[in-house]
């Protein structure tokens, strides 16, 4: 039995449910002759990938949803073995190539040659080549993004493209220039509650416009998000009150209790355990520029307004850095290591002005 975000996600560009203009503009695209490597770009759960499975059905036809899971094995020049989990059809595949670390362009470079040295010889899949789709782009190292930008070159006539990022920002200009950019923005909030109110239609359940409200703030316009937010509201009561209470994300919830213990307490021991808990959150796929983001809010929440400033200038300068370094976490537990003795001196100087008073 699938979730209700698998369950009602749209198949067609004709049955999307906003960005309209966007969808029949897409179709133009399909039914043109020259067909252009594409990057979609926007926040995560836009509809990014929803848009991408749909041109991909507009392109082939329904044989692309006829999925398999396969594994792929790469050498590096050092000899060490890597493998990729992909999703593919016969005519494209899906992959995520930043899962294989530092390894990245070597996934790059042997994958698009694997592939685009096959043709595409199926008379009804409607097209000459075949469509790779990356995930997270902007997470691929410099060196990985160069190659891609040579395969782009190269094997144009066999294979096209399509890039799935969140942010153009860290994406080299020369990949960028060659492909043609779609903008997913984020839907609104009464978008979010339009299509909560049709899930519940096909459920047969009724849902106060209050609490559909409310689960759209609280998703924060992340529809994705707010589908799942809605079917755990499903579980956890039936039928719905206006006052009942959204479930926050476990995840969520483990950051905010992270960001409580680095208030409580600023020692080595403590940013140790601090260490660990957010390895934990990477290890379970929560996007580092995610975690840093919710880390920094909580935080400004609980800390006092003197030194809200200098948090944020410090979260400015290592979120910098950790977009241009490439292990997440030492910028991480850098910047929690600097507001602990950011707090802690803030805590020691107002101590000795309370025993001024005194």
């Amino acid at each position: 039995m699938s979730l209700w975000v698998d369950r009602y996600r749209p198949r067609e560009l004709g049955k999307l449910d906003y960005h309209k203009t966007q969808a029949s503009q897409l179709i133009n695209l399909c039914a043109q002759g020259d067909f252009p490597h594409l990057m979609f770009y926007g926040p995560s759960g836009a509809g990014k990938k929803t848009r991408i499975m749909c041109l991909l059905r507009e392109l082939y036809g329904t044989g692309v949803e006829r999925l398999r899971n396969e594994v792929m094995n790469f050498t590096t020049p050092s000899n060490r073995k890597v493998d990729i989990m992909t999703v593919s059809s016969n005519y494209h595949i899906e992959v995520n190539p930043s899962d294989a670390g530092i390894y990245d362009r070597v996934v790059i470079t042997d994958m698009i040659k694997q592939i685009a040295q096959t043709q595409q010889i199926d008379p009804s899949g409607q097209r000459e080549f075949k469509t790779i789709v990356l995930s997270e782009v902007d997470d691929l190292t410099k060196d990985a993004q160069h190659a891609l930008r040579r395969t782009m070159e190269k094997y144009v006539a066999t294979c096209r493209l399509i890039l799935c990022v969140n942010s153009t920002s860290r994406v080299i200009p020369a990949v960028k220039s060659r492909c043609l950019g779609i903008r997913v923005s984020a839907p609104t909030n009464e978008q979010i509650v339009g299509i909560l109110n049709a899930i519940c239609k096909k459920e047969n359940l009724h849902i106060p416009s209050e609490m559909a409200t409310k689960i759209a703030e609280k998703s924060d316009r992340n529809l994705r998000r707010a589908i799942l937010m809605l079917e755990a509201c499903k579980v956890q009561q039936y039928p719905f009150t206006v006052n009942q209470d959204v479930p926050e994300i476990d995840w969520q919830v483990f950051l905010k209790e992270t960001a409580n213990q680095i208030i409580q307490e600023q020692s080595p021991q403590k940013l140790e355990a601090v260490r660990e808990r957010l390895y934990e959150l990477l290890s379970q796929g929560v996007p580092a520029d995610i975690i840093f983001r919710g880390l920094v809010e909580n935080l400004v929440k609980n800390c006092d307004m003197s030194i809200k400033t200098q948090t944020l200038n410090y979260a400015g300068l290592y979120e910098h850095r950790m977009q241009q370094g490439s292990k997440h976490i030492f910028h991480l537990e850098a910047f929690v290591a600097q507001f602990m003795a950011l707090y802690k001196r803030f805590l020691n100087q107002a101590s000795v002005m309370d025993l001024d008073d005194f």
